[in-house]
């Protein structure tokens, strides 16, 4: 049984060495988006710094930020920091409107990405006699790319699936004993749900599930869990700053390690960019600093979370990071009230319904107006009409007490709400049409 990819002397080293390989590789990182960027270059110009003003990890706050705005404004070669002769993979974001986002790699960024994919199968329990099925996308998304490579390092048999076709996703899985599930957990939740109304469970061998690249709650990990008979696992990235595998969760289920070798994290204040201090809460911001084709320096997640470094039982020393609680930018506002879907979410799997729900924000008389519509179990679907009207009155109470404003409920058939085998939409806001 092989654990290669659990690396004690990096993953359970001491703070001051952390802090001592991120103060050498930031200062290297700089000097080297300075000489080979200069659309970065023009950005710390223009705020008055130079390489030779980082000389420390505190220093790293002075330094320009990076947004997805410049990402799109570079499109695409502006933030290339290798000749392209030196690149061998380009991925991009799932994204479908404006530009999307492209991120460049060197066979050496490659190595360390899956690198970091593999610390997070091993802390989902992975060795070489696990057998990883991968249902994430494959082709420019991340997910699969990502998962595929670290599961070949720990020495899985891995099943390139991607997503969809969920009969074959099913035969597979039993046929070949998969023992862990990596995927988006809206498909992990259709999947159990499949299982379920097929009468698979039986016939099932996994153990654990890596599920990541969407929001998901506690609730929503818990029903999976029960399910599938599993323990479900975190897993955070973003094509920007490599792809999955940027963080992830270890057996105590508390928060993600970050992989502090290559990543360099921030709490800010979204409103103001002053950096916030562990355990507060705000937006976090990456710094690759082992990146060579596409190195972004201080780039906005958009992602709220917060970040802790209390010890963990795993051993692992690298900062955690909670499981993110919503966005910065697609955050809704209604009635000048912060909404977040995982919010609604939380209601939703506590008053015992499916994970499978849509939020309909309009305006309406110069008025915003919030609907969620959410399928019943098949249990209360034939239930009277004054009972659903109940059930209704009843989530609209418990919203109205979660998020201070009043929802319009709608309780529609089982399985009516388009089911997802990648992302799923959870908003349609008409306001913006």
């Amino acid at each position: 049984m092989s654990h290669r990819y659990y690396q004690p002397e990096i993953e359970t080293a001491s703070r001051e060495q952390i802090l001592a390989w991120q103060k050498e590789r930031l200062v290297k990182q700089v000097r080297h988006v300075w000489d080979h960027v200069p659309y970065y270059r023009k950005k710390m110009e223009e705020k008055g710094v130079t390489p030779d003003d980082i000389q420390e990890v505190a220093d790293l706050c002075k330094l320009p930020f990076l947004t997805k705005d410049d990402l799109r404004e570079a499109y695409p070669y502006g933030l290339l920091a290798k000749p392209l002769t030196d690149c061998v993979r380009i991925q991009s974001t799932s994204g479908t409107t404006g530009k999307r986002v492209v991120a460049f790699y060197t066979q050496h960024d490659l190595d360390l990405w899956e690198d970091c994919c593999a610390r997070a199968i091993v802390a989902a329990g992975g060795t070489n006699e696990d057998v990883c099925h991968v249902s994430y996308g494959y082709g420019l998304f991340t997910g699969g790319p990502g998962l595929n490579g670290g599961s070949h390092k720990v020495g899985c048999l891995t099943l390139p699936m991607s997503s969809g076709n969920t009969d074959r996703q099913l035969q597979f899985m039993i046929d070949l004993g998969s023992t862990i599930l990596c995927c988006t957990p809206s498909y992990a939740a259709y999947l159990a749900e499949s299982v379920h109304d097929r009468g698979l469970r039986d016939k099932l061998k996994l153990k654990a599930g890596i599920f990541g690249a969407e929001a998901w709650s506690e609730e929503m990990r818990r029903n999976i869990e029960k399910q599938l008979g599993i323990k479900a696992y975190d897993i955070y990235g973003l094509t920007e700053i490599s792809g999955p595998g940027v963080s992830f969760e270890c057996e105590a289920q508390t928060g993600m390690h970050i992989n502090e070798d290559h990543f360099i994290a921030e709490i800010i204040d979204p409103n103001t960019g002053e950096v916030l201090s562990d355990g507060q809460k705000g937006e976090l911001v990456f710094t690759s600093i082992t990146k060579e084709a596409f190195p972004l320096l201080r780039y906005r997640t958009r992602d709220i979370c917060i970040l802790t470094r209390e010890p963990c039982p795993c051993g692992r020393t690298h900062v955690k990071m909670t499981k993110p609680m919503g966005r910065s930018d697609d955050m809704l506002i209604i009635k000048g009230v912060n909404v977040f879907p995982s919010q609604i979410e939380t209601v939703l799997l506590e008053q015992g319904y499916p994970a499978n729900y849509q939020i309909l924000v309009d305006r309406v008389n110069n008025s915003d107006t919030l609907e969620v519509q959410v399928e019943m179990t098949a249990e209360n679907f034939s239930d009277s009409l004054a009972r659903i009207t109940e059930m209704e009155k009843s989530l609209v109470s418990a919203l109205k007490a979660m998020l201070g404003i009043y929802a319009k409920v709608k309780l529609v058939a089982p399985k009516s709400i388009v089911r997802s085998e990648g992302k799923a939409v959870r908003v349609i806001d008409n306001r913006k049409i």
